[in-house]
């Protein structure tokens, strides 16, 4: 079989170790290996590179540990508590039932836009300053009903949740082709991902941009909640599916809201949480021009038996249930990438991944890089967060928009 040509940056010439296909056929939840989480992330490098990759790696599992046990000590207690461990139990079969039909219009459904205002308000004292634009708050109140009627009461006891935001660079001279960023976990602020994704040069290449806000992360996490994002993950299986179904649900809102401003051209990257998500989009919306997810992730719960010491609590309950890895990831199939054919053209897809992350570990690239009929793949020489040789993936990130023609409208 070919060796991973598509690596780049310091990574160009050296390869990933695995060059089998290691997406299964399809339910993918059944076949894959129950050891995926334990599988090696290891690539064919020259001593140069592997020490770089291998010395950014180890930040990783430092910062892993500490957010393990942060999600493990403040999220998890609410999530695996017997009583919503038997709620998670008695809504099985509606997801599994729903990640079954294989189609993501049952579970993902559309919203109706045209009845929901969107209120436009200043994006503050931290807010990019274009001299030939504006930046603006975009909010409405969303609409959103959890598909499993079950869940609805329990889930819409976060006020603040229901409202969406997202924070808009706009041209004067528009309407432009549109990057949508959707941020990481804990990693919402609008700052931070300008700074990260280099925005402002991407805005200066003509592009509007629309930084988009998770549920249960920034001014959606509840008021005491002990961290963005905290509750995303505090609510059980059924809540972690239903999240999801919200994030896709009010990411069209925003998009209805771009193509009523006369925007035709949308496309959408995202890092880590932003990248499962955008992977999501990437199955649901064929609306959208392009998705690239950024370090992404594809089974959440591989992820979390690998994540230490988070995962001896996972391992635990697995056991004690006697809840085999397949069924754990049925019951939340539904809002994974793996279960849907992705609605754009293998050209219109590209995957960007670190070597050396352990947050995101590249065997969760490289299983959408398959299921996606391997399009284009960028893998830089770092972790989770060093994103080394990062102008190099940009501007490849830039390349491939002209490609595919997305800034025609410029």
């Amino acid at each position: 079989m070919n060796r991973i040509a598509a690596t780049v940056s310091r990574v160009a010439n050296n390869t990933y170790s695995h060059t089998r296909r290691i997406m299964p056929e399809q339910p993918w939840w059944d076949y894959l290996e129950s050891s995926f989480h334990k599988f090696p992330d290891d690539f064919e490098l020259d001593i140069k590179t592997e020490a770089i990759v291998e010395s950014t790696a180890w930040g990783d599992y430092l910062l892993r540990t500490v957010g393990s046990s942060l999600v493990g000590s403040l999220a998890l207690p609410l999530s695996m508590s017997p009583g919503q461990i038997r709620r998670d139990q008695k809504m099985a079969e509606f997801y599994k039932g729903k990640a079954d039909e294989g189609d993501p219009g049952s579970f993902f459904i559309p919203p109706d836009s045209a009845k929901i205002k969107i209120d436009i308000r200043s994006a503050g004292l931290l807010r990019f300053r274009p001299k030939d634009g504006e930046c603006s708050l975009l909010s409405f109140e969303s609409p959103f009903e959890p598909v499993n009627p079950s869940i609805r009461a329990r889930y819409n006891q976060r006020k603040r949740n229901s409202r969406a935001w997202a924070q808009y660079w706009k041209h004067n001279d528009g309407p432009r082709p549109t990057i949508a960023i959707v941020h990481g976990f804990m990693a919402d602020p609008y700052w931070l991902n300008r700074m990260f994704f280099a925005l402002p040069w991407f805005y200066k290449q003509g592009y509007d941009i629309l930084l988009y806000t998770l549920p249960h992360h920034g001014k959606r996490q509840s008021r005491f909640s002990p961290f963005s994002g905290h509750g995303f993950f505090a609510g059980g299986m059924g809540h972690v599916n239903e999240s999801f179904a919200h994030a896709v649900h009010d990411f069209r809102v925003f998009m209805d809201y771009l193509e009523s401003q006369g925007v035709t051209n949308i496309g959408v990257t995202g890092i880590s949480l932003g990248g499962y998500t955008s992977s999501l989009l990437a199955s649901v919306e064929d609306r959208l021009k392009f998705a690239i997810p950024n370090v992404p992730v594809v089974s959440l719960p591989d992820l979390m038996l690998e994540w230490f010491p988070m995962n001896t609590a996972i391992k635990a309950m697995l056991k004690i249930t006697g809840t085999p890895i397949s069924e754990f990831r049925h019951r939340m199939a539904v809002c994974s990438a793996l279960t849907y054919q992705p609605r754009l053209e293998k050209n219109r897809l590209m995957i960007i991944a670190g070597a050396g992350d352990r947050l995101a570990p590249p065997k969760h690239a490289r299983l959408l890089w398959d299921h996606w009929d391997r399009p284009n793949i960028h893998w830089f020489p770092g972790n989770h967060l060093m994103h080394l040789d990062q102008g190099k993936y940009l501007k490849e990130m830039a390349k491939f928009m002209r490609d595919i023609g997305f800034d025609q409208q410029l």
